[in-house]
């Protein structure tokens, strides 16, 4: 087996219990030069996957728990293990893994009984532990059948004795330490049959150079930089890092640095100075443009990357086009409200109750859509029909949604997934008409080739700021909305609710 050439300080400072977040790395007695797993330990130590049960030892040969499994693979993905209420009766807000066990179960990565419970204290099996590091990574895990073939072919895990997965056997703490650090870096496998065959270019945004490691977080040490413009080829993705090569050197970096199309190295020209448009007199009964706010919303977020694909994570597509929109508003009297403007987490409950806190009047929630068929593609918008005493403003919401989804067919040509019902967070706890903007598949190739790009992200921001527009002229009948389209050279889109 192939092992990753990794500089290992055995000398830091001590390790904290097994299962808390962990940084350093150390010696321990019981994982000595020959052991087995000797590489693979120390690996994801080194990256604060996971640790010791002591300062000297690791015990290699004690069982994992499930409790454990959820910790080690989401710090694995970066998630925020912050300690927090879950779903599960077993699994209370002080356990060490709640936080990861809700993410992940938030994710399907994870999942617990039908009695309620998760069992964090039960010990994991090898059919559990192919579910659970299939579904992390994306492999086929439509049964444990499927989940254990893929790591056997990947040359992540292999049969036993009797020539069967041995999916109900238990597995050890030094077992996992291989399986995991094999499938976070593809050097540690016994099979060489990943493909950096897709290519991005580095962009860092300020022109410094990107720094290459050798595990998926920080914690890992640079073995190189790569600067902006480069081309780099790509295998995979562990969580918000690609796993890259670049001159003949492979290792991790941060998707946020990455992008389909080649950056410029010309500052963006600066637009021309254009006088704000005065609108027309309010009509009676209605309150003044200057007193109608947009929610934006750039769904996910912080802790929550969302989905990925393509050299793409969804939190930051959604970001950047929301801070587009925002710039639309600028020019006209009608105000921008943004739930975020920053890479931070936010809950669903606290983006729904958004508007009646910021006094918003219509909220357009933008998000990127992904399906394990990567041929699943086009642009679908979402509305809530209520169902209980919540949002009541179920007629707007669908108008606002029509205008929505027509502007983002305008903006990308995609294909057309229709308007549709959904019984979401944000929509649903919402107190002003609200629809969610799923842009386009950021799993598919072609949807990605658009909205990985600058220019298609401006004319999705351009489109959902004229869908705000079309839905007060159209649906709530504000002539007085009208000049507004000359501050983008647009015109109303035509009547369609």
């Amino acid at each position: 087996m192939k092992k990753l050439a990794v500089c290992l300080t055995l000398s830091l400072a001590a390790l904290v219990p097994f299962g808390q977040d962990s940084k350093a790395a150390a010696n321990f007695t019981d994982v000595g030069t020959t052991h087995r797993a000797q590489a693979e330990i120390y690996y994801l130590v080194e990256g604060g996957i996971t640790s010791g049960v002591s300062e000297t030892r690791f015990a290699p040969e004690q069982q994992v728990t499930r409790g454990q499994a959820a910790a080690m693979l989401g710090r694995t993905l970066n998630l925020n293990g912050e300690q927090r209420p879950t779903n599960f009766k077993d699994v209370g807000k002080n356990n060490f893994a709640s936080g990861y066990i809700q993410q992940l179960v938030d994710k399907k990565i994870i999942s617990g009984y039908t009695d309620g419970s998760f069992k964090p204290d039960k010990t994991l099996s090898r059919g559990e532990m192919a579910l659970f590091i299939g579904r992390t990574f994306d492999y086929n895990t439509s049964s444990v059948s499927a989940a254990a073939s893929s790591l056997m072919k990947k040359g992540i895990a292999s049969g036993v004795a009797d020539g069967t997965f041995g999916e109900a056997q238990t597995i050890k703490r030094g077992d996992f330490a291989v399986f995991l650090s094999r499938s976070i870096n593809a050097d540690f496998r016994t099979a060489d049959n990943e493909k950096f065959d897709r290519n991005l270019y580095v962009d860092t945004k300020d022109g410094s150079k990107l720094n290459l490691r050798t595990g998926p977080n920080t914690s890992y040490p640079s073995i190189g930089s790569i600067p902006t413009g480069k081309i780099v080829s790509y295998a995979y993705f562990v969580g918000d890092w690609a796993y890259i090569t670049s001159d003949n050197v492979k290792g991790f970096v941060h998707t946020a640095y990455l992008q389909s199309d080649k950056p410029s190295d010309k500052p963006d020209p600066t637009p021309p100075v254009t006088p704000p448009v005065k609108p027309d007199p309010t009509p009676p009964g209605k309150k003044p443009l200057s007193d109608i706010s947009v929610i934006i919303d750039a769904g996910h977020g912080g802790s929550d990357p969302g989905s990925s694909g393509n050299g793409y994570i969804e939190k930051n597509i959604t970001l950047n086009v929301a801070k587009k929109m925002e710039k639309y508003y600028d020019k006209v009297p009608m105000k921008a409200i943004m739930t975020r403007t920053t890479d931070t987490y936010i809950s669903p409950a606290a983006r729904g109750a958004y508007a009646s806190k910021g006094k918003g009047d219509i909220f357009v929630s933008i998000h990127t859509n992904s399906f394990t068929d990567a041929s699943a593609n086009g642009t679908e918008t979402y509305y809530y029909t209520r169902s209980a005493a919540v949002n009541p403003n179920v007629s707007q919401s669908k108008a606002l949604a029509k205008y929505v989804q027509n502007r983002q067919l305008e903006a990308w040509g995609l294909t057309d997934r229709g308007v549709k019902i959904k019984n979401l967070a944000v929509l649903r706890e919402n107190t002003v008409p609200a629809v969610l903007a799923e842009l386009g598949f950021i799993s598919n190739k072609k949807d990605t080739g658009i909205m990985g790009t600058e220019a298609g992200r401006e004319k999705m921001a351009k489109g959902l700021f004229l869908a705000t527009l079309d839905y007060y002229y159209y649906y709530e009948n504000r002539k007085d909305v009208l000049p507004l389209y000359s501050t983008v050279n647009a015109t109303p889109s035509g009547k369609l609710h």
